[in-house]
């Protein structure tokens, strides 16, 4: 052990050893109990940052602390490697999606090993393999065969700027989630997975997750978005079709005075064809198209919609009502329809005011009654069933199932259950990503690829067209086919990829058996380690990423792949990392390393002008509030980074950066290494204290006791909470009690403890910051790695805190007696005598002229 602490010097010492050794590579093994610790795997998008840093660091001190209490522990790590992240990425540094990814692999790899993560890197994998990615075109074949995926043509939301189309869930407040650019509305042909056929199911087992936050079961919750209600179907007029609408409000159809149809709806432009509305319908529907269309943003709209011209009939009042498209109605909600009751809904309210359409009164307080000519706002509260015919007088919450019955008996609707989770289309107009194993034949249809041609391979010597549009349209050897069916040479492949999403959907089965080449995995595999038992990773995946994964496993599921429904047992989503903004008045947002001085003393280094500080906010590059991880680990190295990430701030809590909170983590480091060198030479043959505490007196004893209770606290913080700092804190607390035990004394007690508490400061720190842990624990003589040693244990007995007895005299004459901690002071001691119930008797209604406290001995009461 050198007397200084050289970081760069002990981590590549380590990270060789751990290398050549094949410390962290697991195998099934029946006779362990497994546990399957998996952080959400990153884009290779070229450079880790510090939200990699701190989410892999909390996943990688659960997999080594889990190791050490005996666990057989599956910690793996690849690349989500497909999809526009790589390919923007590519089109902007001008080389190829294939070329930028691979090499971002090969950076990302090396700086991730240099951290010191216990990865078991043989399980590595990359979704762009065609290794990988020819197991989700098996499958994709499967869920056709049974009917689980269909094509269709719908307005779908299509970013211009990605060149692609986003499911519902890919667009944030009207923007694409990747580029931040708006989306608008396309029709367009696109494969759809049937999610919904699962929607009930995944919404029942929300409440069976019971290791999951309740933030991310909540939003799922309300994505699945259940309702319960009645279709009803309203005939158009002069004609034999009819628009079913879902509505929760039935016990309202009678005041139904107009209908509101999406303005994506397909009888939108039929019923307006050939008829004056013809062209104002056709120019309402294009501007709404390049409207955010989130339900966020239609809600905060202005209400605003156009008469199509076309009217229908309402099946109970049989009153004429107008057809509108309106911009709130919503294609991914119901049927895309809405039955519009101004008395009874403020939204339906608005719109008839401003376009002078009939309200209705339907239901009126128990109290009162309503006018619809001086109503001001909609009346949406309970009451009595008034002009609804039969239903008069009711009550309208029994009217709700009893005009449901109604309808289903005259054949004018039926009860129902409607979801807002639409299907998941995973068609991207893009290149870089797993080819769809589809073939289009003039004759034969959509024919599907035989199995014994997949993988599908993506050529990988194309370069994309003009604004980033996928090339494999325009590529004979890929696009032309031959039918499989009927054998024409005209067929056409098809050319869309699949979203990145269906990759990250199973990527966890394939990590059990990465090299399996018979199947998507090895089944005794995926029965071992299955379901991951800790999932770490951000809360902006509560839904995209969480779902589909939940959703795609039960599609395994059905297809006997697999025997369980949920994919994770326990989630853990972690808090951003935060820095504030720093702008210049002439070159916008700087860089930390663009600016000079310090506290509100700062200026721009490029102009010299002083800076405006900003807020605290989640570090990104276009803010520029960013800290390259290379920059701490050049100047700290990989534990202090690590330290720092865990003590800054709980696991789920948002991170701020500092400097500070850096060098303290530093200073640290440096203090244990410093006690560890005083004491190295006293104790590194000496055997740990193993005997009672009742052995030990004064600093000794203490340091014994503290050390059984910061074992138990570490324990507990990492077990139940993942609270790893108040788990460091507590380790700092006992190095600092260990200062207090002189080196030069080299008494033989002394010696036993301090290595006794040496070790398990060595223990305790081992899944904090591997390489100083495991050079702290070579200096005390130990050959093989921290790692294979057993967690610490602590013992009850010297977790009891040491108490005294304290006697309480009442003019020098003894009267009780009580315990108190042997830390309590002098005015804690004092209270508690004169609180004492035999005391009260003999001090009650007498002046006290002193009280005399002999700490650690008596309290003498003078009355």
């Amino acid at each position: 052990m050198d007397e200084r602490y050289n970081p760069k010097t002990i981590e590549s010492k380590w990270q060789n050893f751990w290398k050549t050794s094949k410390l962290f590579k697991v195998k099934e093994d029946p006779g362990k109990e497994k546990y399957y610790l998996l952080e959400m795997f990153p884009y290779p998008s070229g450079n880790i940052h510090m939200g990699h840093v701190r989410n892999y660091t909390i996943g990688d001190v659960v997999a080594r602390y889990k190791r050490m209490r005996g666990f057989n522990v599956l910690h793996p790590m690849g690349w989500d490697a497909f999809g526009m992240p790589a390919e923007n990425a590519a089109i902007a540094n001008n080389t190829h999606p294939a070329k930028w990814t691979y090499e971002n692999i090969d950076t990302m790899q090396f700086q991730l090993k240099r951290i010191g993560f216990s990865y078991d890197w043989d399980r590595e994998i990359a979704t762009c393999s065609p290794e990988y990615y020819r197991w989700e075109q098996w499958l994709f074949l499967k869920m056709y065969e049974k009917g689980m995926i269909y094509r269709k043509e719908s307005f779908l939301n299509w970013c211009e700027h990605c060149q692609t189309v986003l499911a519902n869930e890919q667009v944030e407040a009207g923007m694409c989630w990747r580029c931040g650019k708006t989306v608008r509305q396309k029709k367009l042909w696109q494969w759809f997975f049937r999610i919904t056929d699962y929607a009930e199911d995944l919404l029942a087992y929300c409440d069976k997750l019971s290791g999951w936050p309740e933030k991310v079961i909540t939003m799922q919750k309300n994505w699945i978005g259940k309702s319960v209600g009645a279709e009803i179907r309203f005939p158009i007029e002069n004609t034999d079709e009819q628009i079913p609408v879902f509505t929760t409000r039935q016990d309202t159809v009678y005041g139904a005075t107009f209908m509101c149809l999406a303005p994506e709806h397909p009888l939108v432009l039929n019923l307006s064809k050939g008829t004056p509305r013809e062209d104002k319908v056709r120019e309402f529907v294009e501007h709404i198209s390049l409207q955010d269309r989130s339900i966020r943003a239609v809600e905060s709209y202005e209400k605003e919609g156009v008469f199509t011209g076309a009217y229908c009939l309402n099946p109970l009042s049989g009153a004429r009502m107008p057809i509108y498209t309106a911009n709130f109605a919503l294609m991914e909600y119901g049927t895309g329809a809405v039955m519009s009751v101004p008395a009874h809904d403020q939204r339906d309210f608005d719109f008839a005011r401003k376009y002078n359409l009939d309200i209705v009164v339907v239901v009126k307080p128990y109290d009162d009654d309503l006018d619809s000519v001086t109503m001001t706002e909609a009346y949406t509260g309970e009451g009595v069933m008034v002009n609804s015919g039969r239903f008069d007088g009711m009550d309208n919450v029994t009217a709700l199932d009893e005009i449901a019955s109604f309808l289903e008996q005259e054949g004018m609707g039926k009860k129902t259950t409607s979801f807002r989770l639409r299907d998941w289309g995973i068609s991207r107009q893009r290149y870089w990503g797993a080819p769809i194993p589809m073939i289009h034949c003039k004759k034969c249809g959509i024919v599907p690829v035989p199995e014994k041609d997949l993988p599908i391979l993506l050529p990988e010597n194309v370069d994309l067209l003009e604004g980033g549009r996928s090339p494999l349209g325009a590529l004979d050897y890929f696009a032309k086919a031959t039918c499989p069916a009927c054998g024409s040479p005209e067929a056409r492949r098809e050319t869309d990829t699949m979203d990145t999403f269906v990759e990250s959907s199973w990527y966890y089965e394939r990590y059990c058996s990465p090299n399996y080449d018979k199947g998507m995995f090895d089944k005794t595999a995926v029965d071992y380690w299955m379901p991951v038992d800790q999932y770490i990773g951000g809360v902006e995946h509560a839904i995209l990423h969480l779902l589909y994964s939940r959703y795609y496993t039960r599609v395994l599921n059905d297809f006997g792949l697999v025997k369980y429904k949920e994919p994770f047992t326990r989630l853990l989503t972690q808090g951003m990392v935060c820095k504030e903004t720093v702008s210049c008045p002439e070159h916008g947002f700087l860089f930390p390393e663009e600016v000079e001085g310090s506290g509100e003393n700062r200026h721009c280094k490029k102009c010299g002008k002083e800076v405006t500080l900003g807020r605290v906010e989640k570090m990104s590059k276009s803010k520029k509030n960013v800290i390259d991880p290379n920059t701490l680990l050049e100047k700290y190295g990989a534990d202090t980074t690590r330290l720092f990430c865990l003590f800054a701030a709980p696991p789920e809590r948002d991170l701020e950066w500092s400097e500070q909170g850096v060098e303290g983590g530093y200073r640290f480091l440096n203090r244990v290494w410093r006690l560890a060198w005083n004491w190295i030479d006293l104790i590194k043959d000496a055997p740990p204290f193993d005997g009672s505490p009742d052995l030990l007196e004064g600093e000794t004893r203490e340091i014994f006791k503290k050390t059984h209770a910061t074992i138990y606290k570490v324990s507990k913080d990492i077990e139940d909470r993942f609270h790893f700092n108040t788990a460091i804190s507590a380790i700092m607390e006992l190095v600092n009690t260990m200062y207090g035990i002189d080196p030069v004394k080299n008494d033989t007690q002394d010696t036993k403890v301090m290595r006794f508490a040496m070790e398990s400061v060595a223990l305790l720190l081992s899944p904090i910051v591997p390489h100083f842990a495991e050079e702290l624990w070579a200096a005390l003589g130990f050959e093989s790695s921290v790692l294979l040693a057993s967690w610490p244990s602590y013992r009850d007995v010297a977790l009891l805190k040491d108490e005294l007895l304290i006697v309480i005299q009442v003019n020098g004459k003894l009267r009780s007696k009580f315990r108190v901690d042997v830390d309590a002071d002098d005015n804690t001691i004092k209270a508690l005598a004169l609180s004492d119930e035999r005391v009260q008797k003999f001090i009650t209604n007498k002046t006290i002229k002193k009280v005399i406290v002999v700490k650690k001995k008596l309290v003498n009461i003078v009355v």
